[in-house]
């Protein structure tokens, strides 16, 4: 069986790209989707005041509130499926997911917020597409009106 990583943030346009494996238009059946979150490594100063166990919880906390709504759309697509909580800086962690698990491919929402926006505060979507060992697809979701 074939794998592809579905990386989300928790948005709207995360929850399209889900909707899009289900509905089998772009993507061969017979395939693992490995969800994947990345919460972004804590500092030095939190880690001098917090503990190991309470970011630990925090960081599973957010990666399972981000994937509630894609692993709900797979789960009722009857779409097999693996939820994944990284950390560290998301381009990087998802393209590394991709390669551990082979991944023949990356789908990703994307905010569609332009090349301008994008060139100023960096785009995830735009640094995994540079980086990606496999094909890259992008889905953008409507915006909520």
């Amino acid at each position: 069986m074939s794998n592809i990583v579905l990386a989300t943030d928790g948005s709207p346009f995360s929850d399209a790209a889900a909707r899009s494996i289900v509905e089998g238009r772009l993507l061969k059946a017979g395939f693992t989707v490995h969800v994947v979150h990345v919460t972004p490594d804590v500092t030095g100063q939190v880690r001098a005041f917090v503990s190991k166990e309470t970011i630990d919880e925090w960081h599973k906390e957010e990666s399972e509130k981000a994937m509630q709504s894609v692993c709900d759309i797979l789960k009722a697509g009857n779409i097999p499926f693996e939820a994944h909580s990284l950390r560290g800086f998301a381009p990087e962690r998802i393209v590394a997911h991709a390669g551990e698990t082979k991944a023949e491919a990356i789908v990703m929402g994307t905010h569609g917020r332009g090349t301008f926006f994008d060139a100023v505060i960096g785009s995830v979507a735009g640094r995994v597409l540079a980086m990606a060992p496999c094909p890259v697809l992008l889905i953008k979701g409507e915006r909520a009106k």
